[in-house]
């Protein structure tokens, strides 16, 4: 699966892959804790650029969709990531080794359908369901093991307006608040998984150039550990407070 080895390679940067939206968000100021600083194109609303330089010479950023992440990581055109264990879950890699929970991006992947559906019906009981995601595999094994064939409608967005047109009954999704569930008249019903960021790696870059991409890995394992120290002190003075 992976591109050939070439041998110029480890004379390149290596490349590390952010998601696009509210987890690039999250994720930056942990880049910024260990000095990792995008240059001005990155922050430019305007800007088409998808490759950035960095205050590292040896490391460059791009920025893709988060599914796109895993892919760039796995077929090695990135050596490193960031995306969430939905993602991981979804497309399985073995080219990937997650070895850091960032502890950012927190939600969970969890199983919905309409209000007056969920009054009257046991999901449990059903022997076939369709469903409407952008997580079939996901869907499919977690219906499997309770013996439920799930007829998957894969959907990339707008998920929680397919129960609300007649496309299903049900949809599984990444929820966070239950806001955008409650708005559009649905109920959660079932939580398939807890979600948070990995800090993800490809597995023959780590094995062709284990210094670099073994030093990144500490290096964010290190921020880690100081930003949880840190949360650890100031919540007795946020106690105090209260």
């Amino acid at each position: 699966m992976n591109a050939a080895t070439n041998p110029s390679d480890s004379r390149k940067p290596l490349i590390l892959a952010l998601p696009n939206g509210r987890i690039l968000g999250e994720v930056m100021p942990l880049l910024r804790r260990f000095g990792i600083t995008p240059e001005p194109a990155f922050e430019d609303p305007g800007s088409r650029q998808l490759r950035f330089a960095t205050s590292e010479p040896e490391l460059d950023l791009i920025r893709v969709r988060s599914f796109d992440v895993a892919t760039f990581v796995a077929f090695g055109s990135a050596q490193l990531g960031i995306a969430g264990n939905d993602v991981l879950m979804e497309f399985d890699y073995s080219e990937i080794y997650a070895p850091l929970d960032l502890d950012v991006g927190h939600c969970h992947i969890a199983v919905a359908a309409t209000a007056d559906w969920a009054a009257r019906e046991d999901v449990g009981r059903a022997s076939h369901i369709r469903v409407a995601t952008k997580y079939p595999e996901i869907t499919r094994r977690h219906f499997a093991a309770r013996g439920i064939q799930a007829e998957c409608i894969k959907l990339n967005g707008a998920v929680e307006l397919a129960p609300c047109l007649g496309l299903c009954q049900h949809i599984v999704d990444l929820v966070q608040t239950g806001a955008t569930l409650k708005a559009n008249g649905l109920l959660e019903i079932e939580r398939i998984a807890e979600v948070s960021s990995r800090l993800i790696v490809n597995r023959p870059a780590l094995k062709t150039r284990p210094e670099e991409v073994g030093g990144w890995i500490e290096r964010f394992r290190e921020a880690i550990g100081q930003q949880r120290r840190e949360t650890r002190i100031r919540r007795p003075a946020t106690l105090r407070e209260v």
